[in-house]
């Protein structure tokens, strides 16, 4: 019976993707009033790397709780 061996290389790659849930989330220019007014009070507790990686989320069509779970998992706080 043969055996498998696993390499020190490999290892499970982990790939976030920021993708639309839902086909009625477009993409937009620009974040609403709502969005802008929970970002500014979101950004005193997360740092400007934070900040710019859940705008882009939102921007692509994103809710801002997915846009902040993405965040912290690939920026962190």
């Amino acid at each position: 019976m043969p055996y498998h061996t696993k390499k020190k290389d490999d290892k499970i790659k982990m790939v976030i993707m920021i993708k639309k849930k839902d086909t009625k989330m477009k993409p937009k220019k620009e974040l609403t009033k709502v969005q802008k007014d929970l970002m500014k009070e979101h950004k005193d507790h997360h740092t400007k790397k934070h900040m710019d990686m859940m705008k882009k989320a939102m921007l692509s069509g994103l809710c801002f709780q997915d846009a902040h779970a993405i965040a912290m998992r690939k920026v962190g706080k």
